[in-house]
């Protein structure tokens, strides 16, 4: 118990730190949201039912408000950390619930720009990051590849990273859940199955440095 106990502290002093680094005001962050929270659950009670009952309940109202907020931040921070490295967005993916097949670097240039593809309950999902003028040349290669393979498949496109008409890798998660869900279980295996053929060039791609966060317009071109 004591281990695991000290192994959670340590985690949360490494996530604290990594935060910290990204915004150094997050100690006045989390006070200022825990006094915040403390005094509005708590000051109600303290006037209804007494200083004792108010205090109680003002400890942990602060202390989820707090809690609340670092959460944000350090999500925040490490989307930072990993954001613009290549194979970032399968990264992110690939830390996600819901089933996701991460296939990261199917087409990959010497610029480092990448196409990463994803099955899931919505069908194939290939994901572009690097210069918006040539990931638009190597999606439409790579969706007419995979269209000929599955004719019958839903195929979406988007591009993520920070310029004009690009996802921002914080909006990814979001832009999927809004995908719709054309694909059931068995049918997802078969796709995987089919695609196992082409292959990619993920033994190429650097992977990513940072801790992966666990929890926008996109160019979406359903087939």
């Amino acid at each position: 118990m004591f281990r695991r106990i000290g192994s959670t502290l340590s985690s949360l002093a490494k996530n604290w730190g990594m935060t910290q680094k990204a915004f150094p005001a997050l100690p006045f962050e989390v006070a200022g949201f825990f006094i915040a929270g403390a005094v509005v659950i708590g000051v109600p009670i303290y006037l209804l039912l007494g200083p004792v009952t108010g205090i109680i309940a003002a400890i942990p109202a602060g202390l989820l408000a707090g809690t609340f907020w670092f959460s944000r931040r350090a999500m925040k921070a490490a989307y930072k950390q990993i954001e613009g490295q290549p194979g970032a967005a399968g990264a992110v993916v690939g830390s996600l619930r819901g089933g996701w097949i991460v296939t990261p670097g199917v087409a990959v240039t010497k610029q480092q720009d990448l196409i990463t593809r994803v099955v899931g309950k919505p069908g194939v999902i290939l994901i572009g990051e690097g210069s918006p003028s040539r990931v638009e040349s190597l999606l439409a290669t790579e969706r007419k590849k995979t269209a000929r393979w599955l004719p019958e498949t839903p195929i979406y496109d988007m591009q993520v990273g920070m310029e004009a008409g690009q996802i921002p890798l914080m909006k990814l998660q979001r832009e999927l859940n809004k995908l719709p869900r054309n694909l059931r279980g068995g049918e997802i295996t078969e796709v995987r199955k089919r695609l196992d053929a082409l292959g990619g060039a993920a033994g190429a791609l650097p992977i990513p440095k940072g801790p992966m966060p666990t929890s926008a317009r996109s160019v979406r071109r359903p087939r």
